[in-house]
């Protein structure tokens, strides 16, 4: 592959995006059966639509006569292969038209055809064998069929010439890469063996002296001569201005940029001085434009000069475009563009190594354009364009060793090596190779194969640089949308955009490493022809159409939702667990028809996938019964609203506020801060404890203990006051006390009240146990506490061990019996810890 057909890759690629008219799926007409067909009501009127203008194209028989003479043309080239690929690839090009033609007609007469379906298929089913059809039935049944043989005839002639040049097509492509496979694997020359050095010498000279000569030749003529003198001063003038767009254009772009940056380089500055930086590729290149119409306008110029001068353009646009791309990669001053970690002298080595990779690029298009023009034997053009592939890959390696520094930066900097970084060193490592595969390769003869790799790598390389520059161009949109320059880099729209453009670049890789447009046309066209499921085909564009109506749909469900829970419900008298259920069943709602009115739009039709539903169904009922019983569940919990957002609950244990309702799970936030989220299902079999459901009074009891002895008739007087006293308690129904009875250690009373609000249970609570026992000490009223005798068997056993233990004489039994009944050997403690108190004995 030559280096101009790398080049203009970039230029084709745009193109791939816009897909051809590809083959509309239609009805198929040998599913027109006798069975399954519709009829005319009457025997005297039969109801066979009359001829009308098909939407698709017809093909007439002048036309199938050209294709025949087409494919014999095509069959013959293919059989004989001596036809140049320019041949090929012009006959491919003819197949291809015809091609989309028959497409088109394949959809021939598809309204009649359907009509005539639904006809047939109102007369029913043939009778049986023994069975005979009335005759008026039989004649009628006849012409349908006899109708839709013939108007099924063109569209399966079509079909039948649409697979045919599909076949014919596809042999072309077969040739075509068998012979660029071929052309690559070839051994040629050695650029390195001398003998061929003073022919390449002599190829070069000539190509001098024929330019020179071509100009000389022109310039003798008279004619020519007062035509130039003419023209001289808008040469002088042309040829003055592109040189200085060329030596200082770059140069005043490039201060104009770093000027509206400035020192503060926030996104919105550095997107002004992105777009002013654009001009130091297309100021020089404009120049470049200018000199050559000045050449042009000299009338100088002749067959081989004419396109070594139009050979500028790619040379300049090659080299100020890698110009610009080092410079935004490796950049002269810290800050928002920086991608790489590398020192300033580094950066410097990096700007002047993609210069150097463009320069040289761009040399080898010009070159090739010498050669093609002068015509230079190929064996001279292998050693001429041999040094600037050693030079290319020696320029690449050199950028492979900075990109290996910039990971190690990262790596000192960060203490590992990230996923990004690994991907790094590993196209590092990926650049020597192949610099060093592809200049072998052309050394020993296989200059083809160096040139499919070298040079498609460094455009690569140019490609991802440029795919780096517009993630940092869609970074710093969106931090300058959203205000938010911290996190940007870290946003999932970046992201998205960013793999959306290494997904649009495939098609442009392909191009570079050899892949014909053709062959890309023909993909796009079978991926956007979709896959058929069942008699559905499901195509880009129906997905996109998919997609297109559900996002609208959606939004406005959830436009709509916002305007309810913003301005109309709240107008209302529905309580707030009523409006939460009326928001969420208008999304549940709305999102389903958005999801129907999207397939209907998209042309699926639901129908023909009846037995996939009916098999998820099955596989629902087995493995999927939990997750649908829990969202039966939400609907039943939103309709019937047994709980709402903001109810205090009891469910499963579990106590808490109710802070979402969703179709499978319910949230509920514990006491403690913490979520809880139970299955709906829970809600509807379970047992669930709702203490604020369409109110929020509710009774607290608080029981109260006091020592015997004391005058419960004062105790009940005192708690009685105590309670009514409370702002929270409610006058009617008013608070009770009641004598419970007499514990082990106390006389038992409960105060029972009704707060006006529950919620605040545990704060009255505490604040009636504090007054009750401020005013039991202020009236001498005493609250026991738990008494608690210790009996001990054998105190024998707390003497001391020793001597004394030997002398000391076998206690008494009733003397023990005496000792243990004495008051010192009751422990009184306090409270449930039992705990003994100091003075007791142990």
């Amino acid at each position: 592959m030559k280096q101009r057909d790398l080049v203009l890759a970039f230029l084709t690629a745009l193109f791939l995006f816009t897909p051809p008219i590809s083959a509309q799926t239609t009805p198929d007409p040998s599913s027109v059966s006798a069975e399954t067909a519709p009829v005319p009501q009457t025997a005297s009127e039969p109801s066979i639509a009359p001829s009308r203008p098909s939407v698709a194209s017809a093909i007439s028989a002048e036309d199938y006569q050209k294709w025949e003479a087409l494919v014999t043309r095509a069959e013959d080239a293919i059989t004989a292969q001596r036809a140049s690929n320019e041949a090929f690839l012009s006959l491919r090009q003819q197949v291809a038209d015809f091609r989309q033609r028959f497409a088109l007609a394949q959809g021939q007469n598809a309204e009649l055809l359907l009509s005539l379906k639904e006809q047939l298929t109102a007369l029913g089913p043939l009778p049986a064998e023994e069975a005979t059809e009335a005759a008026e039935l039989a004649t009628q049944r006849q012409a349908l069929l006899d109708r839709t043989a013939e108007l099924s005839a063109p569209g399966r002639a079509a079909e039948v010439a649409y697979t045919r040049a599909d076949a014919l097509i596809r042999s072309i492509d077969r040739v075509l890469r068998e012979r660029q496979t071929g052309r690559l694997l070839e051994l040629g020359p050695s650029p390195l063996n001398p003998i061929h050095w003073p022919g390449a010498i002599t190829s070069v000279t000539s190509s001098i002296s024929a330019v020179f000569l071509e100009i000389t030749n022109a310039w003798r003529s008279p004619v020519q001569q007062i035509s130039t003198r003419s023209s001289l001063p808008a040469v002088f003038l042309l040829t003055l201005l592109g040189a200085v767009l060329i030596l200082r254009g770059r140069y005043w772009v490039e201060r104009g940029s770093l000027a509206i940056v400035g020192d503060k380089n926030t996104p919105g500055r550095w997107l002004a001085g992105f777009g002013v930086s654009l001009g130091q590729v297309f100021v020089p290149v404009l120049g470049t434009l200018l000199i050559i119409i000045a050449a042009e306008l000299s009338g100088l110029t002749g067959m081989r000069s004419t396109p070594i001068v139009g050979a500028l353009i790619p040379l300049s646009f090659s080299f100020f475009s890698a110009r610009w791309l080092g410079g935004r990669m490796f950049p002269k001053h810290e800050g928002f563009s920086a991608s790489l970690n590398l020192a300033s002298e580094r950066r410097v080595e990096g700007r002047f190594h993609a210069a150097t990779l463009g320069l040289i690029v761009g040399l080898g298009l010009f070159v090739e354009e010498v050669a093609s023009a002068t015509a230079w034997s190929n064996t001279a053009r292998i050693v001429v364009l041999f040094p600037f592939m050693v030079t290319a890959a020696l320029f690449m390696m050199r950028l492979a060793g900075l990109l290996s520094l910039h990971v190690r930066n990262e790596e000192e900097a960060q203490g590992e090596r990230s996923y990004r970084n690994r991907l790094i060193h590993l196209l590092a490592r990926l650049l020597i190779g192949l610099a060093a595969i592809g200049t072998i390769a052309a050394a020993v003869g296989y200059f083809e194969a160096g040139v499919a790799i070298v040079y498609p790598t460094i455009m690569s390389l140019q490609l991802l640089a440029l795919l780096m520059v517009l993630q940092r161009v869609v970074t710093a949109v969106y931090s300058l949308v959203t205000r938010n320059e911290k996190d940007a880099q870290e946003a999932l729209f970046p992201t998205l955009a960013g793999f959306i453009f290494a997904l649009l670049s495939l098609p442009v890789f392909a191009l570079i490493w050899g892949a014909k447009a053709t062959d890309l046309v023909e993909i796009w066209g079978r991926f956007s022809s979709g896959v058929s499921i069942g008699e559905t085909r499901i195509s880009p564009a129906a997905f996109l159409t998919f997609a297109t109506v559900f996002t609208v749909g959606y939004m406005a469900t959830r436009m709509l939702q916002g305007t309810l829970k913003s301005s109309v419900l709240p107008k209302t008298k529905i309580d707030t667990g009523g409006q939460n259920a009326i928001v969420a069943g208008t999304g549940y709602v709305g999102i389903f028809l958005a999801a129907l009115v999207a397939v209907t739009s998209a042309g699926i039709d639901l129908s023909s996938l009846a037995i996939v539903a009916g098999a998820l169904s099955v596989g629902i009922g087995f493995g999927l019964q939990n997750i649908v019983s829990n969202f039966v569940s939400g609907i039943i919990l939103l309709i019937e609203r047994p709980i709402s957002e903001g109810d205090w609950i009891e469910v499963g244990g579990k106590q808490g506020y109710v802070r979402d309702i969703s179709v499978r799970s319910t949230r509920i936030e514990t006491f403690d801060r913490t979520d809880v989220i139970v299955p709906n299902a829970d809600f509807v079999s379970g047992m669930v404890t709702n203490y604020t459901r369409g109110k929020t009074i509710g009774r607290v009891i608080i029981p109260v203990g006091v020592a015997y002895g004391v005058d419960t008739r004062k105790v009940d007087e005192i708690l009685r006051e105590i309670a009514e006293a409370h702002p929270m308690v409610l006058a009617n129904p008013p608070a009770t006390v009641a004598f419970m009875g007499f514990g082990a250690d106390s006389l038992n009373f409960e105060i029972r009240v009704i707060l006006r609000d529950v919620n605040w249970s545990l704060s009255v609570r505490s604040e009636l146990n504090h007054r009750i026992y401020e005013r039991f000490r202020e009236e001498g009223i005493e609250i026991p506490f738990a008494q608690r005798d210790i009996w001990i068997k054998n105190p024998e056993a707390l003497l001391p061990r020793g001597p004394e233990r030997t002398q000391a004489p076998s206690p008494d039994p009733d003397a023990r019996r005496d000792w243990a009944e004495q008051p010192e050997a009751t422990d009184q403690t306090e409270g449930s810890m039992d705990k003994p108190k100091p003075e007791g004995n142990s």
